[in-house]
């Protein structure tokens, strides 16, 4: 009698017995089954490779650090690296962290596309078994549907039943949804934070209200102006034993604030206009000289328009304005405006009786 292969018997058991599924009848793993990334082989081949990364980045970590301990040696001598980029010492610094940025982005490209190709073979080897197993494939949801429907705490369409109500109107069901989970707590989350708003501004004080708050920033805002002021301080000037004399210097300065503040009202030549008074004539409304045409441009005439001037310059730009103004007399402007005021002559010097006595 002739023997079978030893093979044989264990095939004629299988096809014989009912009881054995599709799956023992199936060709070998090897033979037929694409691989998903999860055999023994792959794990050991994606433990090289990472190893590998490691020690790469690794490598470039230890570069990193030493550059960056030679170069901080001499940061204080060193100039700008915007100064002469090229000769620059923090150049090879620069350029490695560039390149570590770079590489950076090219391996989460490359993790990203390997992970896609991976799902894409999953989901054929999925298919593939669910056809020969005469299933019907169902994808496996993503990580992203499973977040959204844990949030939501929604239920499944085909699920449905079992949060369905007794109650139809016009084939419309009614179900028993729950509110979502995050509109619940961003709720609670809101009656917690007025609570803590409440007690924080209103009961124990702790931080300002809306009015407060802008007190203290007028506050700040003026101790700020004064420590300014402080550093720099302002020569003070005496209209009272203030003297007129041509500073070539003080006159430029003069003209160009009056320039600026004053020829609005007074033309640009002093002649006057509609609205302010001729500064080139002998007839002042407040007064001539320099001592008078001082005190009226610091303190202003509110009651005719004149601002006062001394609450926006330093007392040294009332002085150079006053003395600008003060050189405009006797000269011609081309349209000037009516005399207005009184006549106004300087008062001879007092005579020196020191110097007389003296003398005789």
């Amino acid at each position: 009698m002739t023997k079978l292969p030893n093979h044989q018997p264990k095939l004629l058991i299988a096809m014989c017995n009912p009881k054995n599924d599709i799956q023992s009848a199936k060709p070998d793993h090897a033979s037929t089954k694409k691989c998903t990334g999860k055999c023994k082989e792959c794990r050991e081949k994606k433990g090289r490779e990472q190893g590998g990364l490691i020690k790469t980045l690794s490598l470039l970590t230890l570069l990193l650090i030493t550059t960056l301990s030679v170069s901080a040696q001499d940061a204080a001598k060193q100039l700008s690296f915007w100064d002469d980029p090229f000769n620059s010492p923090m150049l090879p610094l620069y350029m490695i962290t560039t390149l570590i940025f770079v590489m950076i982005l090219l391996i989460a490209f490359v993790g990203f596309y390997l992970v896609k190709v991976v799902n894409i073979l999953t989901t054929e080897a999925e298919k593939e078994r669910a056809r020969q197993l005469g299933i019907v494939y169902k994808p496996r949801p993503t990580w992203w549907s499973k977040f959204v429907r844990q949030v939501n705490a929604s239920v499944p369409v085909e699920e449905e039943a079992s949060v369905e109500l007794d109650h139809n109107y016009d084939g419309i069901r009614e179900l028993d949804n729950h509110l979502p989970p995050w509109w619940t707590w961003l709720f609670v989350g809101t009656v917690v934070w007025g609570a803590i708003y409440l007690f924080v501004y209103h009961i124990s004080d702790n931080l300002p209200l809306q009015q407060q708050e802008y007190q203290n920033e007028l506050a700040l805002a003026e101790e700020a102006a004064l420590k300014l002021q402080a550093s720099q301080p302002q020569s003070a000037i005496d209209e009272n034993t203030l003297v007129f004399e041509k500073d070539a210097a003080i006159l430029t300065s003069g003209q160009n604030i009056f320039t600026i503040n004053c020829v609005a009202c007074h033309a640009k030549d002093g002649g006057g206009n509609a609205i302010g008074p001729n500064l080139a004539d002998e007839y002042w409304i407040h007064g001539g000289g320099i001592k008078n045409i001082f005190t009226t441009v610091k303190n202003g005439v509110v009651e005719k328009g004149m601002p006062a001037w001394g609450k926006n310059m330093s007392p040294k730009d009332v002085r150079d304005v006053a003395f600008y103004v003060m050189s405009l007399q006797g000269t011609k402007p081309e349209n000037p405006k009516a005399a207005q005021g009184e006549l106004y002559k300087p008062e001879p010097a007092a005579a020196d009786t020191t110097n007389i006595q003296a003398s005789l």
